[in-house]
This record gives structure tokens, C-alpha cells and sequence, in this order.
């Protein structure tokens, strides 16, 4: 028989720049909360997962990174499982604690991810690291492909000092021309991409955790240094370093511990890795797929969704997933944006913790902390940034690229 499972407990670090802790030190302060927020100490735990993408490339911790962290504070003798999918690591640790829970092997099960992202005396390093979210091989022939999605917009001459900009993620490339793309195909503006960020720069303001929470206009945004054209940095998500862990409960542990009033049921959850299209065939990207898939398993639909957390690695992908998941149509997410429907007070709020632009992007634990902020809406305890009678909230999480679009999605829904 088949359970329910629910998120009992959630734990997170602010996100920045931890320079004076450890990986360990981080994951033992998410632990230790998540543990305190489910009313639980380390023996109830049957299982974790531990996600995480860069202490290999900047540690040298290739291997065993989960009962590396997880050992040092206590944990000894359950199986610890060690995930690494990109930017949707902790989301998909989520995914197989859930599957586990839901089967029956385990009652309780805790995920964590835990990231540093910046080493001042790696500096070369900590940007090469991005490089190992796309297939190496592959990795011309996919960047020509991406580029040929823009043909035949007209850019600006700012467009080609940005090329000539330092230090940046491949990803910022690999984000301009899909924004390139949409320009084309829709009409989507610089200034609708900046609504984004200046949307989610001013939700962070209320975030006590998160990274930035200084508010900035759309002109702060369209004014601020270019990374690649249009692209600004206001636009890009930071380099953070933190940790988030979710104690994740079968419906029988829920009961027997005494958490059901603030336990959230993960009503759908779906996995997807992409499939060769074309750039016109946009219905066929992994996170519409993924979507539908966690929609029929919910057994709901968009209209729903009363809050959700976009994976935001820049502005315009705000705007992409947003008409990935169905929250409009295809080429109306620029509008979307500029609308105000999607700030706190609107329709549908998208990103209210910050979204990873503000709030912070550390990689492997970006989606258990778009969890992290679900939860606490659903509970009514997000303050100032609640959203009122929230009832059911989206993730959608993406993970490295490959081809025209990311490697990975997983896309959850949750229910209080």
C-alpha cells in the first residue's frame, strides 16, 4: 500500500558568502534546525540524501560527500545516498527520498544540500566549475546551436562590448540566446526581463535569509554592468554559499510524531531530462513535459497554483518557465512579468522569497530551499512576504543544460 508523504520539517542557512565555514559547518546548521522543526532528534532519521555539485571540483571531496558532512555531526549506520544533478540536485534527492518514503522502505528520511561556491583563491576555478553542467563533448556544437536560435535579431551595439565582458558563467551565454530567441519569436523586451529581476529584487527585502535584499527599479536593472547583451548583472543569479535540509515523513510518522498540523503533503512530484527538438518546438521543452506530468500526478491544474518558485538563474528564465508550467501562454510571459500579477499582492505570486536572483543560488541546494520557501507559505509563516491563503504552491527546478534547454527538471507541488 502506498503512502502519503509530507515535508515535517524544514532548516536553512542565510545565503551568501560563508568564507569562515565548512561544508560540514553548514550542513550541521540546516540539520540541526530541520531536525528541531520536525520535533525529531538524529535516531528517528531511516535514510538521507545529501546533494551537493562542487566540493569535488574545489575540495577535492570527489567521493563520499554525504558521509563526509553527515557522519562528522552523528549520523552512523543508515544508508546515505549522495546526489548530484546540477542546479536540481537537492530537488531530485527530494524526488528519491519521496519515492522511498511513499514505497514503504522508509518512515523517515532526511534531505539536505549543501554548497560553497566561492573559494577567493580559486577564483578561475570557481567559474570553470560551471562547465561540468553541460556535456563537455558536446559543448561547441550545443553553444552554435543555442546561438543560432537568435539569428536575425537585430542587437544593439551594447550587445557586442558585453561579449568582451570578464568573469561569467557559460550559463549567462547560454541564457542571452535563449532570450535572443524569445525577443524574436514574441516581441519580449529588455525591459520586461529587467520587471523580473526588479520584481524579485524587491521580494528579498522581506527574506531574512536571503543573499541581496536591497530593492532595485526596472531602470537599476537595465542600468547596471552588462554581462551579456540583455542580460545585466542584477539580471544573473550570485555565487552563494549555504545549506537547506527537509525531513521528508510517511503519513503513519507524521501521526505517531505529532507534526500534522504543520506537516505539507507533496501532492505531485516529476523528474525529466530532455528530448531532441527544434527551438520552434518550445511545447516540447523538458519543463512543460515535466509540468504535465506533476499536474496529472496532483490531479490539478495552473489555475491551482496559488504561489510558486521559478528557477530564476536569470531573469529571462523567469519568464520561460512561467509559460512552461502553464501559467500563461507561450510568449506571454514578458507581459506576465510586467504585468504585476506575478509580484506579492498579484494573481499569482512567482518568487516571493527573492527567487535565485536575491534570494541566492547555491547550486545543490537551490531546490530543497524552493521548498524551504513553499512550506513556509503554506504554513502562513513567511511574514511579511506571505501570500494570503496560500493553500498550493509550485517548484519548478532546472539543472544543467544540454542542447537547447537544461538537463534536468524536476517540478513539485505541494499542499498544506
Amino acid at each position: 500500500m502506498t503512502k502519503t508523504v509530507y515535508v515535517a520539517g524544514i532548516g536553512m542557512t542565510p545565503l551568501g558568502k560563508h568564507l569562515d565555514k565548512s561544508v560540514k559547518q553548514l550542513t550541521a546548521a540546516a540539520v540541526e534546525l530541520a531536525l528541531q522543526d520536525a520535533g525529531i532528534g538524529k535516531g528517528a532519521i531511516e535514510a538521507a540524501w545529501f546533494c551537493n555539485t562542487r566540493q569535488g571540483a574545489l575540495e577535492g571531496q570527489h567521493g563520499v560527500r554525504g558521509q563526509a558532512s553527515l557522519r562528522a555531526m552523528g549520523f552512523e549506520g543508515i544508508p546515505i545516498f549522495n546526489t548530484d544533478n546540477a542546479c536540481a540536485s537537492s530537488s531530485s534527492g527530494l524526488m528519491q527520498a519521496y519515492a522511498a518514503v511513499r514505497a514503504g522502505l522508509y518512515e523517515v528520511a532526511l534531505v539536505v544540500g549543501t554548497e560553497k561556491m566561492n573559494y577567493p583563491h580559486k577564483r578561475q576555478e570557481m567559474f570553470e566549475a560551471f562547465k561540468g553542467s553541460w556535456d563537455r563533448d558536446l559543448a561547441d556544437r550545443h553553444m552554435q546551436q543555442l546561438l543560432a536560435m537568435g539569428a536575425g535579431l537585430d542587437l544593439p551595439p551594447e550587445a557586442a562590448e558585453a561579449n568582451n565582458a570578464a568573469e561569467r558563467s557559460v550559463f549567462m551565454d547560454i541564457y542571452a540566446a535563449q532570450a535572443h530567441f524569445h525577443m524574436k519569436t514574441f516581441g519580449t523586451t529588455q525591459r520586461q526581463i529587467a520587471a523580473v529581476a526588479a520584481k524579485n529584487h524587491w521580494h528579498s527585502q522581506f527574506n531574512p535569509l536571503a543573499q541581496y535584499r536591497t530593492p532595485m527599479s526596472i531602470e537599476e536593472v537595465l542600468a547596471d554592468k552588462m554581462i551579456a547583451w540583455p542580460i545585466t548583472r542584477a539580471m544573473c543569479a550570485p555565487m552563494s554559499d549555504g545549506s537547506c535540509a527537509l525531513v521528508v515523513m510517511s503519513d503513519w510518522a507524521v501521526k505517531k510524531m505529532g507534526n500534522a498540523s504543520r506537516a505539507v503533503k507533496i501532492r505531485g512530484i516529476a523528474v525529466g531530462s530532455g528530448t531532441e527538438r527544434t527551438p520552434e518546438q518550445y511545447d516540447r521543452h523538458l519543463t512543460r513535459l515535466t509540468a504535465l506530468k506533476a499536474y496529472d500526478m496532483a490531479g490539478v491544474g495552473p489555475q491551482d497554483i496559488f504561489v510558486a518558485e521559478l528557477h530564476d538563474a536569470s531573469a529571462i528564465a523567469e519568464i520561460l518557465h512561467a509559460e512552461n508550467v502553464g501559467f500563461c501562454a507561450y510568449g506571454d510571459g514578458g507581459p506576465l512579468a510586467e504585468s504585476g500579477d506575478t509580484k506579492l499582492g498579484g494573481r499569482l505570486p512567482i518568487n516571493v522569497s527573492g527567487g535565485l536572483l536575491s534570494k541566492g543560488h547555491p547550486i545543490g541546494a537551490t531546490g530543497a530551499i524552493q521548498i524551504h520557501e513553499l512550506v513556509t507559505q503554506l504554513r502562513g509563516e513567511a511574514g511579511q512576504r506571505q501570500v494570503e491563503g496560500a493553500r498550493m504552491g509550485l517548484a519548478e527546478n532546472g539543472g544543467g543544460f544540454y542542447g537547447l534547454e537544461e538537463a534536468a527538471c524536476v517540478v513539485t507541488i505541494l499542499e498544506k
